[in-house]
């Protein structure tokens, strides 16, 4: 059974654990999103003291944490022991594209140039995770949840905000894609 766990899956699977989670989900009355976990745990460690906005009975939302800690650990579960230790499978055509920006080839499950051990020690690298996790935090608070919550929950519920966002998402990825990240690598 470890063997099979442990090699790459069709994508279809993972539709069908997302729609099934989905369904539990809006049986109990529950919204799915990560990026309320950070409101929680900043009312969990008292900041509801000083900011209203994290004055709210975080114990409701426990679940939402353990969701959180579950994704986590079994994210380090799979790449620990169920990881073949090959190279992720992408299109020539990706990896074309990835060479014309001056990257190689992933040899694990990433470009080495972009997310291994040097690249996070420049100046270049921080001051983009910094500036893509403030406009990261900025945009899922402004549009009241982040992509898997609006993508997933939100459009499953019907909701017209939820899809004016993921349109939103989509536009944001393409012209980060298609503009300006050639500019900056």
């Amino acid at each position: 059974m470890l063997e099979t766990l442990s090699q790459p899956w069709p994508w279809y699977v993972s539709g069908a654990v997302i729609a099934l989670i989905m369904v539990i989900m809006l049986f109990f009355g529950k919204s799915f999103g990560f990026s309320s976990n950070l409101r929680v745990i900043c009312a969990a460690c008292g900041a509801g003291k000083k900011v209203p906005f994290f004055d709210f009975n975080w114990k409701n939302q426990l679940w939402n944490l353990l969701f959180l800690v579950g994704a986590i650990l079994g994210g380090w579960i799979s790449s620990t022991f169920l990881s073949t230790g090959e190279a992720v499978q992408i299109s020539q055509a990706t990896i074309q594209d990835l060479q014309q920006l001056g990257f190689s080839a992933p040899q694990g499950m990433q470009p080495e140039e972009l997310f291994g051990m040097d690249s996070l020690l420049s100046f270049k690298t921080i001051a983009l995770l910094l500036g893509g996790g403030l406009l990261i935090g900025f945009g899922s608070r402004y549009a009241g949840g982040c992509t898997s919550g609006h993508a997933i929950s939100g459009l499953s519920n019907l909701q017209w905000p939820s899809l004016v966002a993921v349109i939103g998402f989509f536009i944001g990825g393409l012209i980060m894609t298609f503009l300006m990240f050639p500019l900056i690598f």
